[in-house]
């Protein structure tokens, strides 16, 4: 299912086109339902987010930009909000970042999943897997392979996920790795909604810190992992950002332009 079939079934008449790519503009709670009911009804659905970085990697790599067509899209930070307020006069209704959303989801899912992890190194999903089962008990979490494996080992972690055909596969790889890598090899055989969460489990394994409750608050979270992991993200957020909205008002200004005449007869 993606997203435009997600929207037809649950009713979910907005999306938002953020650099070509269709957003859905959804509330908490409904997001949170949307998940609950693809899952119950086991309709297989590719899940990802879209923030500033990913959507500038969408604009220079066509592959990544044609796999995330089939993916239900979640709207993720301050960069897609100022986008969506550029283009559309409001925000999304809620900011649906996976690293919140995710672990806020299967915590309120009251019915019983199975949930595999994938990616990251071994440790750190070994104690994402501790952190998200004593936080949503009612789940069973299960590791299937750190993110490091080889081409020869990949039959192997397929096998394995085959056999388990977890409710979700939380599939933690970096972008655009993770999404390609889902679009490539995962299908309803495999499990009913694989999700591209990018950091989430380094965040859960608690060996990647975030930023201060009330700096979230203020939509700075970006300028805390700046500031932790400056060699690392110098790029996406010095460069990214500012590319990121002239992007974004190139859109706008390419919407704004009057048709030409023997378009409007």
């Amino acid at each position: 299912m993606n997203m435009h079939t997600a929207r037809a079934a649950f009713g979910f008449d907005t999306l938002k086109t953020i650099l070509g790519i269709s957003v859905i503009a959804i509330g908490w709670d409904e997001a949170i339902t949307l998940l609950t009911r693809l899952i119950d009804e086991r309709r297989f659905t590719k899940v990802s987010f879209l923030n500033a970085h990913n959507a500038n990697l969408a604009c220079t790599d066509p592959i990544f930009a044609e796999a995330l067509e089939d993916f239900l899209i979640l709207p993720d930070g301050v960069g897609v909000d100022m986008a969506a307020k550029l283009l559309y006069g409001a925000p999304f209704p809620s900011n649906l970042n996976g690293t919140d959303f995710i672990p806020a989801f299967l915590q309120a899912a009251s019915h019983p999943l199975t949930v595999a992890l994938l990616g990251t190194t071994r440790a750190n999903a070994e104690a994402a897997c501790a952190k998200l089962s004593s936080l949503a008990v009612q789940h069973n979490f299960v590791v299937i392979h750190d993110g490091f494996f080889s081409a020869t080992e990949e039959p192997a972690v397929l096998e394995r996920i085959a056999v388990l055909r977890p409710d979700i596969l939380l599939v933690a790889m970096g972008v655009p790795r993770q999404e390609l890598w889902i679009e490539r090899h995962i299908d309803g055989r495999y499990c009913t909604l694989p999700i591209a969460v990018g950091a989430l489990l380094d965040f859960m394994s608690g060996s990647v810190p975030r930023a201060p409750l009330w700096l979230r608050q203020l939509r700075l979270e970006w300028a805390f992992r700046l500031w932790i992991e400056p060699g690392r993200l110098w790029r996406r957020y010095i460069v990214g950002n500012p590319v990121f909205l002239w992007r974004v008002l190139k859109q706008k200004l390419s919407s704004n332009k009057p048709l030409p005449l023997e378009a409007r007869r």
